[in-house]
């Protein structure tokens, strides 16, 4: 190996990870939450990092983003009034504009310069969502945000968020989805990443029972996201009604065919969409028992 390679080497576990070989440094600063740093990557192209932990490739994050977004208002199937905590790259803000029944996004995130760095290097993640007349942004408290909306205010609520560590921590507690209940309409669902099960187990079990305290149906679906190293990731899933999840393929394409966004997508598809809710048993035995 040359003298001159530079390795971006994950610090997500300690026994077991990942490394990309890194181009060129784009972005490296301290906020006032965290550590943030954007690099080039030979084989993934730009490579979102917080805190040492991979969060967003060019080369994978369709995958992630696609299946955050597009499942829950899919699933809804007449979401209006869409939230997302998090997701400062802007990738989730993007899919959520691009179904044509949505009519305002409120987005809130902590670090603004997560924002600012996301917007300025890796531009095609989000595209020309930050412009979209149908879309708020906000700088600031997720948490705040949720406790002091008033009730019904939202169809669907997406949490981008970190792991629950550090400054993603609060966005996994008690207190927080019954907030999040409250200020979703009757049919409302939220989402959030809930990590890989294969390494996180104690992630996906907790929050689920957090969930099932304020949400009538709760479960997880899966995704395949090959920079999040340990097989599928875990996206959480809380109802306020049951039967979302049980949509039939050929019901949700003529949804996604209502919505615009049928053929648009590199990882999401009708089937696709009902199929992530069967879960191999090693993931569902960290669900609540029904």
């Amino acid at each position: 190996m040359s003298s001159a390679e530079i390795w971006l080497n994950e610090t997500l576990y300690p026994a077991w990870g990942q490394r990309f070989r890194v181009v060129r440094e784009l972005a490296r600063t301290r906020s006032a939450f965290q550590d943030i740093a954007i690099v080039e990557t030979e084989t993934h192209g730009r490579v979102l990092v917080l805190d040492g932990v991979i969060q967003i490739t060019e080369a994978d994050e369709f995958v992630y983003q696609e299946m955050l977004a597009h499942v829950p208002l899919i699933a809804h199937g007449e979401a209006r009034r869409v939230l997302i905590i998090g997701a400062g790259d802007g990738g989730v803000l993007r899919r959520v504009l691009q179904h044509r029944g949505v009519e305002r996004v409120v987005m809130v995130e902590i670090d603004g310069e997560v924002i600012r760095l996301c917007r300025e290097h890796m531009p095609a993640i989000s595209g020309d969502a930050w412009n979209d007349p149908r879309s708020q942004v906000i700088v600031g408290d997720g948490i705040a945000h949720v406790r002091e909306a008033a009730a019904a205010s939202y169809d669907v609520i997406i949490v981008d968020s970190t792991d629950p560590i550090g400054v993603g921590e609060v966005l996994f507690t008690e207190e927080f989805y019954a907030n999040c209940a409250r200020i979703l309409t009757p049919r409302g669902v939220v989402v959030n990443q809930c990590g890989v099960p294969f390494m996180q187990q104690d992630e996906l079990r907790e929050t689920s029972l957090r969930r099932a305290k304020s949400f009538a149906d709760v479960s997880a679906y899966v995704a395949a996201v090959p920079t999040y190293v340990g097989g599928f990731m875990t996206l959480g899933w809380a109802a306020r009604q049951a039967g979302l999840r049980g949509i039939a393929p050929a019901e949700l394409r003529r949804r996604a065919e209502a919505a615009g966004i049928l053929g648009t997508t590199r990882y999401w598809t009708p089937e696709l969409h009902a199929a992530s809710f069967h879960l191999p048993p090693y993931i569902a035995a960290l669900l609540p028992s029904p």
